[in-house]
């Protein structure tokens, strides 16, 4: 051992050089602080006004209507740039401004920019004006939990992930007892405005909060924030008004770059399956965009399974003269069996290993899941309304929760009609893996609801994909292509004859396929003996030469899987240029807004997938927006969620090229590396490809 020799630690860490390596204060994150995102032309004007787009217009729901009426008749609204205003117009517009601010939800890369950009704008206006922001979310609001935000705070978040700046939470101001705090804790810090970062849910209480704030003269404006994607806007004649939520793009590309790595990983050790889950429970938007960054093997998308037809199924109703409701949207059985096709079509060509993408919410889209969950509460809270004892109490096990599903599909099929449960029903469930079942049978919340967000959905999946392989195995038809060339050198290695021994163990020998597929009866170590015995390649009593079998061996799969799941790495990522530059104009517009006297409105960008140049910053009514849906077992208002459309040109591509990102043909994979996040310099992806693709697609139509 070398000798240890005594050090002065302090001097040591006093070292410039040891000092510069083991510093917080990096180059990059001085670079990001350092990094001024360009506004959108209107905002270099010393003034804005606000314009009415009537030509927008939108179903309302007469909920809506009836529950917001003071901010239902709003309109979208167009900031236009201004060099001058009348007297009493600029009075109002450069005034002193108390403004909150408040972090609501899960965190978005980009959340400090919109406070940047909000900031900037009203201290320009006058410097007078101050900026509060409210602790761990909306229940910063509730318990007066709040910090004046100077330069010096907003300076160390400017363009950094997170929303450490003032934390978030998921409370929601959702009853009459905590609308009625917040307005007294808002009027008590003599707020003019109140700015809402946030989801659907968010925005749906930023509605609400204009609505009740109204008549005390406190604006409301919300701002889009999710990295799932799902908040996105467009009026009733398709026109796009807010494409995408911030914090996409960074999540997307986070999960890219990472997804990339497995890619090279997976093509490198050729022996695993990478099989990626990403967040988005209701849609399936960082899934696709991920797709289009990385070029999977596999991409699953939630929307497709749910449009699916099985013309099979609707060909055999028909012939029958029946009709076959259930042939509408993918099973489960039919959504592995894709997975295995894929699987086994690469081993073939010597690709025992992939990466698969799947959404998180996949089985949300799955017509049978969502029929089970339907009749199986309709089974529970029957049986529990008619017998003594609770369903649960009754049927203690698995198995005796099984056997009475199954006395059911009995009943069915001697024609009681009114059964619930029939024996397709039964027999589909009895296809899903045992610890599902268990899930769908365990008691339901306080509503009587089945927590879905609860599933292992990769596990679910996997576990069907693993019993199809089995049986596909074992029937021969699944097997690992091997190179012609390595066979014929390793058996010669033996002393055999690759000739005479070819026909013997492949199907496709001297056929000139580039790879080699063992004979389907080939199955097992015993099976392969009996046919070397048969062919008096080797004796009755012999044992397999060791070439042999390792040529063998080689032609047996092994479906190794590697889980993963991208959610909360993404979200806290530091925001791409697209992002950082999104929010601050969002801010700037969070500003022109409340500097109009506007309330009730979200802050929008319209034009995300053009060119910089174009985006025009807009206010876009909250309440036409609000629709009727199940919550907490309760119908009620809220804003609606965007699905991906199957008929968008970004899907197309994806769906068009799924056969080249296959690969499942000899030839090198077909993986794309999207690089680093950056947010300055040449290799800068400016936007989502989803928009670029929707874009480039609207504009090449004719």
């Amino acid at each position: 051992m070398p000798e240890s020799t005594d050090m002065d630690l302090d001097s040591f860490l006093e070292n410039p050089e040891v000092q510069a390596v083991t510093t917080s204060n990096t180059t990059d994150l001085q670079a990001r602080l350092g990094f001024q995102p360009p506004v959108c032309d209107v905002f270099n004007h010393p003034f804005s006004t606000l314009k009415e787009e009537l030509q927008y217009e939108f179903h309302i729901h007469p909920a809506a209507r009836e529950q917001l009426p003071k901010i239902i008749n709003n309109k979208v609204q167009k900031i236009t740039g201004a060099e001058a205003l009348d007297s009493r117009h600029a009075s109002d517009f450069t005034k002193p401004r108390n403004i909150g601010i408040v972090f609501s939800g899960g965190p978005a890369p980009g959340g400090h920019n919109v406070i940047g950009g909000l900031y900037d704008a009203m201290k320009k206006v006058n410097p007078e004006s101050r900026l509060f922001g409210f602790i761990l979310g909306p229940d910063g609001i509730l318990e007066s939990d709040v910090v004046e935000l100077s330069q010096e705070i907003i300076d160390a978040h400017r363009n950094l992930g997170g929303f450490s700046m003032i934390k978030t939470g998921r409370t929601k101001i959702d009853s009459q007892s905590k609308i009625s705090l917040a307005r007294e804790n808002c009027k008590r810090l003599n707020l003019d405005a109140l700015v809402v970062v946030g989801g659907d849910d968010s925005n749906t209480n930023a509605a609400f909060l204009a609505q009740e704030l109204y008549d005390d003269g406190i604006q409301v404006i919300g701002v889009p924030k999710t990295i799932d994607g799902d908040i996105q806007v467009k009026d009733k004649h398709g026109e796009t008004l807010c494409a995408m939520s911030f914090g996409f793009h960074t999540a997307a590309r986070a999960f890219a770059r990472n997804i990339s790595n497995l890619c090279t990983d997976s093509s490198s050790d050729v022996k695993y399956w990478h099989v990626c889950k990403v967040m988005g429970r209701v849609a399936s938007h960082l899934a696709l965009e991920v797709a289009l960054q990385v070029h999977p093997n596999l991409c699953m998308i939630g929307e497709e399974m749910a449009d699916y037809i099985d013309s099979e199924r609707i060909a055999k109703a028909n012939a029958s003269g029946s009709i076959d409701y259930t042939a509408y949207g993918m099973t489960l059985r039919h959504l592995s069996r894709v997975i295995c096709n894929a699987i086994v079509r690469r081993a073939e060509v010597g690709k025992n290993y992939g990466v698969i993408v799947i959404p998180e919410g996949i089985l949300e889209f799955i017509n049978e899941i969502q029929v089970f969950i339907i009749k199986l509460n309709t089974i529970i809270a029957e049986y529990n309304q008619t017998h003594d004892t609770d369903f649960h109490t009754h049927f203690v096990t698995l198995t005796e929760k099984l056997d009475y599903l199954r006395r059911l599909a009995r009943f069915s099929r001697e024609g009681h009609d009114l059964f619930v449960w029939n024996t397709r029903d039964d027999d589909l469930f009895n296809d899903i893996p045992a610890f599902f079942q268990e899930g769908l049978l365990t008691e339901r919340d306080s509503h009587g609801n089945f927590q879905f967000s609860q599933v292992e959905t990769e596990k679910v999946i996997l576990e069907l994909v693993k019993d199809y392989l089995k049986i596909r195995q074992e029937g021969g038809r699944y097997k690992v292509g091997i190179k012609p060339e390595w066979y014929e050198k390793t058996i010669r290695r033996g002393g055999f004859d690759p000739g005479a021994l070819g026909p013997v163990l492949f199907k496709n020998y001297n056929t000139g396929a580039p790879f080699l597929l063992a004979k389907d009866s080939l199955t097992s170590i015993k099976k392969l003996n009996l046919e070397l015995v048969r062919e008096k390649i080797i004796g009755k009593n012999d044992d397999i030469p060791q070439l042999i079998q390792k040529v063998f061996m080689e032609t047996v799969p092994k479906f190794k899987t590697q889980v993963h799941f991208y959610g909360y790495d993404g979200r806290g990522n530091d925001p791409t240029w697209f992002d950082s530059t999104y929010t601050y104009n969002l801010g700037r517009t969070v500003f022109a807004l409340i500097a109009n006297r506007a309330t009730g409105q979200m802050a929008a960008i319209k034009n995300l997938g053009k060119d910089f140049s174009e985006w025009e910053p807009i206010g876009i009514p909250i309440g036409p927006l609000m629709h009727l849906e199940e919550r907490k077992g309760k119908l009620a208002l809220v804003l609606e969620r965007t699905v991906v459309d199957t008929e968008s040109p970004a899907f197309r591509v994806v769906k068009a090229l799924r056969e080249k990102w296959l690969a499942a043909a000899p030839g090198p994979d077909d993986y794309r590396k999207p690089g680093p996040i950056r947010f300055a310099g040449v290799s800068i992806e400016s936007k989502p490809l989803i928009l670029t693709l929707n874009n480039l697609g609207q504009t090449t139509t004719p």
